[in-house]
């Protein structure tokens, strides 16, 4: 079914909650486990369902937050589904008290049993008012995101559409779009900064509630983290400290000769890998999903038959717009077994990114629709963010198709970008775990954390520029998972380790790299994320000599490769 014909209509709050009610009971008195499996499969349709429903009303209040009748949709499952937990939270404690749990788990393994333990640790009745007015919080910053209008060369853009001038080759008119777009932040800064105070001070008031210190710990029970903790990511933030950021810092070093920059560069000056400018796809947005076509037509059976019905069934919503929320994503309407990506085109080779990134979330989740219980279908963030990160390296023997006569510029950018980003995403994360440990601080206090944060982790990075919100240290502000998922970004950086280790790979042995891939990506979510990489014979990021062998090997690469004729 094609997603324009796709039916929402509201359901009945009150029915939804009888109806959870009745399942959560006739699970508590089943009388054998035949009984009690029918009951868990009744709840699993309909949590499908729901999720299907929610999600519908997601996807078109992105692709449009004027839509008057979509955003009453949202704010309706924004009240909603802080609500619906407490009856999920009843579900979850009979499944797990049940007498049945070793017949469930051995048909479907102990990893739901362990998500539910962590989900309960996650949510209280209690905490219901704070979760509906973080929820509030959250969509008034995307609105506001979705809202803007930067006036720019007698034009006026969204903040999507101006990234191609903040990317331009010409120093003046690059450095002309960054000043635009931090003068906007600048202008919506006082908001910005009460939206997130309210957000830090809700979080760390939730935490409590639940007997945690704070935030940090219900932050990662939230996000799920079911097989490492805050210690491992404190190595992982010092091995990035050790390897990486010298790394980094070497390559922009030689972009600066490149630029002919002093080093260290401005913000404006960063983005430019090249004098000729950066990297372009080639062709109409149009002609950059037909690219992906032909690459995954020709990469296996599986992601043919896979992008052939995103294509079709018109699962794909990527033109820059209007009142079109920023950014990107995959998301899932379980209902149809069908993902959706949701993109804004630009022109720039985020593009590309959005045909092999996001259509690598999609994948992985086409692979396992089927899968039940539902909760196995995808694993963890991190471990999704591996499905995607890595799907960008598999494309590289189609580099021509996308990029044409700039394909050499690309691949060495995009390895020098992969490297690049992660000193930036372990920064977030260690920004969100200073912020939390200190949730009375002043949002000046913040900017001035964030701005210390880039000397150690961004040397590169000159902060005294002339860059109105960039050199104040405010920079984090644009990074749309502090505000709505905190904690979320480490996963990009643990993904983009092991992305790197299938780079490696490929650069020995495509067919294997791909063999390997697929052995990581059909196991779903049916286990932990460390044991995902062990099976399918990956190297765990939490180990140093990971990051050590992929800084190694990729330092090596971008020396000897070949640049002649690129300026």
């Amino acid at each position: 079914m094609k997603f324009s014909e796709m039916k929402y209509e509201r359901p009945d709050l009150e029915l939804l909650k009888k109806k959870m009610t009745d399942q959560t009971e006739r699970l508590k008195t089943a009388s054998s486990y035949e009984e009690a499996k029918a009951v868990f499969l009744e709840s699993e349709e309909m949590s499908k369902h729901l999720e299907t429903d929610a999600n519908l009303v997601y996807i078109r209040h992105s692709i449009d937050t004027r839509d008057k009748f979509y955003d009453g949709e949202q704010n309706f499952w924004n009240a909603a589904l802080p609500e619906l937990q407490e009856y999920e939270e009843a579900w979850t404690k009979a499944l797990l008290a049940s007498k049945f749990r070793p017949d469930f788990e051995k048909e479907y393994g102990n990893l739901m049993f362990l998500n539910a333990e962590i989900a309960l640790k996650a949510f209280s009745p209690e905490i219901i008012p704070e979760l509906q007015q973080e929820n509030e919080l959250t969509v008034r910053y995307a609105k506001l995101i979705a809202s803007a209008q930067v006036p720019f060369e007698g034009e006026t853009y969204t903040l999507s559409q101006l990234s191609p001038f903040k990317n331009d080759p010409d120093d003046a008119r690059r450095l002309a779009a960054w000043k635009a777009e931090g003068n906007w932040f600048k202008e919506k800064q006082a908001e910005l900064d009460e939206i997130y105070d309210k957000l830090v001070k809700l979080r760390d008031k939730m935490g409590k509630k639940l007997g945690y210190d704070g935030f940090t710990q219900l932050g990662y029970y939230r996000m799920g983290r079911n097989c490492y903790t805050k210690d491992d990511v404190e190595k992982f933030r010092a091995a990035v400290r050790k390897y990486l950021v010298p790394v980094a810092d070497s390559i922009y070093r030689e972009q600066a000769k490149r630029l002919g920059k002093e080093y260290p560069m401005s913000f404006a000056d960063n983005v430019l890998a090249f004098r000729s400018g950066n990297p372009k796809p080639q062709g109409t947005p149009d002609d950059i999903l037909m690219a992906g076509k032909k690459f995954y037509e020709a990469l296996s059976p599986e992601t043919s038959e896979f992008f052939d019905r995103m294509l079709n069934d018109e699962l794909m919503d990527v033109l820059s717009t209007e009142g079109k929320e920023g950014g990107g994503y995959c998301t899932s309407l379980p209902d149809y077994e069908a993902p959706f990506i949701f993109a804004n085109f630009n022109g720039t080779m985020g593009d590309v990114a959005v045909v092999t990134h996001e259509a690598g979330h999609a994948f992985a989740y086409y692979v396992n629709r089927n899968r039940i219980p539902s909760q196995y279908v995808q694993p963890g963030m991190e471990a999704c963010e591996v499905h995607s990160m890595s799907m960008e390296f598999m494309a590289w023997p189609w580099t021509e198709e996308f990029f044409g006569d700039d394909a050499r510029k690309y691949r060495y950018s995009h390895l020098a970008d992969a490297l690049k980003f992660i000193p930036y995403g372990t920064m977030v994360d260690h920004f969100q775990h200073i912020v939390y440990e200190k949730p009375e601080m002043t949002p000046q206090e913040r900017h001035a954390v964030w701005k210390k944060l880039c000397a150690e982790y961004m040397p590169w990075a000159k902060m005294d520029g002339d860059i109105p919100f960039y050199s104040e240290g405010e920079a984090w502000q644009r990074q749309s998972h502090i505000y709505e998922v905190p904690f979320y970004y480490i996963d990009y950086c643990l993904a983009q380790t092991v992305s790197l280790e299938f780079w490696k790979m490929i650069q020995e042995d495509p067919k294997a790299a791909w063999e390997r891939y697929m052995a990581y990506t059909r196991q779903g979510g049916s286990h932990v994320f460390t044991e995902l990489l062990e099976n399918a014979g990956l190297e765990s990021p939490f180990d140093e000599s990971c990051l050590r062998g992929v800084c190694e090997k990729a330092k090596k690469w971008l020396e000897n490769y070949d640049l002649t004729g690129i300026e």
